[in-house]
């Protein structure tokens, strides 16, 4: 049986633990929780953590009273690099949810802590290790498209409202849509293209779609355009458009943030990057599609051919330049983060039981950052910057 500590008991780590690690070891067991929300916490534990999970007040006295075999990190995301750093001080293998830092100074604390550590690490990140994505990299390492010149990827996101009408719109906490979301997509780039990305330049719009100057606090059920906004739980539901369908914060209101101080998430946005080897590409995420507009994967492109996939369609497919040959092949349906999450817990309980090493250890959730802290700095100076590696000064 597995003890598992849990720092940051939410809805996601719950959906991790409940629906994946327990779907490989039935009888994993959380037996320690740091969360100062703790009421909230026994609302979500399973029936079988009720009994056997204390609460502890800190990190340190969780390791040492409950004596866990393993750790994981579902906090929000200000407090996953301070967390992780302190886990890095513990011979114990950690599941660090995403993105692992949310700015310089955390990344490079990371960076510390974990240069003489023991502690092997699985970042949830999915998308590299989902099926489609693995067999995508497969036909690159292959040479089926020669040498990988250029990769252009999109990611039209249809459940966007999240990042304006929840939490995820405090820029306090979050710091903007190239770590929230890019972080996933430039870290399965740099897998597919076998290589780091080392500059980048990059572009955001801000405020053209959500955001705006209503009021403070206002919910939908107290507008008096609910019955006209696109946005309101009635007309979502009448036309069939995503985003909570209960009574929500208002996505055009002054508490999405301010474009003048830069703490607005960005309705869209665009990263030219360059990779060690000087084959480039282009990434574009978007915030404000809704229904069939949904897409998300890329095309990898050589001399010799072309492959390309969609997580929408769960469909890659590979076209031979000189020879009149093109292949489709089809992935299964309906798996959470495209069959990436299935992988990770397979990965992390590996792990734990010593049968196997991480795919996503901390040096990739760090690159990715440095990757996505290089954007953003990017889009706010309108110049090329160049991105800092893992292991350099």
């Amino acid at each position: 049986m597995v003890r598992l500590g849990v720092i940051g008991y939410g809805e996601r780590i719950h959906g991790v633990i409940q629906s994946h690690l327990r779907a490989v070891e039935p009888d994993l067991a959380v037996v320690g929780i740091v969360d100062p929300d703790a009421d909230g916490v026994r609302r979500r534990l399973a029936p079988q953590d009720q009994a056997a999970a204390a609460f502890y007040p800190d990190l340190k006295t969780l390791v040492h009273q409950a004596k866990p075999d393993a750790l994981a990190i579902g906090t929000r995301c200000h407090q996953h690099a301070p967390y992780a750093a302190q886990a890095a001080a513990y011979d114990l293998p950690l599941f660090l949810e995403k993105p692992v830092a949310i700015d310089m100074p955390q990344a490079l604390a990371l960076e510390r802590a974990f240069a003489a550590s023991k502690c092997q690490v699985v970042v949830s990140f999915p998308l590299r290790v989902s099926p489609l994505c693995v067999l995508a990299r497969r036909y690159v390492e292959a040479g089926r498209v020669g040498v990988p010149v250029h990769v252009a990827a999109v990611n039209y996101v249809p459940y966007g409202t999240i990042y304006w009408e929840a939490p995820y719109r405090d820029w306090t906490i979050t710091r903007g849509l190239f770590l929230q979301k890019a972080t996933h997509d430039l870290d399965y780039l740099m897998f597919l293209m076998g290589e780091p990305i080392v500059r980048v330049a990059a572009i955001r719009t801000v405020g053209k779609v959500f955001g705006g100057s209503r009021p403070p606090g206002l919910r939908c059920s107290a507008c008096a355009d609910q019955h006209t906004c696109l946005e309101s739980p009635g007309n979502r539901r009448r036309h069939g458009t995503s985003g909570s369908w209960a009574d929500h914060p208002c996505v055009f209101s002054v508490d999405c943030g301010s474009a003048a101080a830069n703490t607005l998430n960005e309705d869209c946005s665009s990263v030219l990057l360059e990779f060690a080897s000087g084959a480039h590409g282009v990434y574009t995420q978007v915030f404000y599609a809704r229904r069939d507009a949904a897409t998300r994967g890329a095309t990898v492109s050589g001399y010799h051919g072309t492959v390309g996939f969609d997580w929408y369609t769960n469909e890659l497919r590979f076209v031979r330049h000189h020879e009149p040959f093109t292949a489709v092949e089809r992935a299964g349906e309906g798996a959470s983060h495209f069959g990436g999450d299935a992988e990770l817990a397979h990965d992390f309980l590996d792990l734990i039981h010593g049968r196997g090493a991480s795919r996503t250890p901390i040096a990739i959730g760090l690159q990715s950052v440095y990757a996505c802290l290089a954007a953003q700095e990017s889009a706010e100076q309108g110049r090329f910057v160049q991105v800092r590696q893992v292991g350099r000064s």
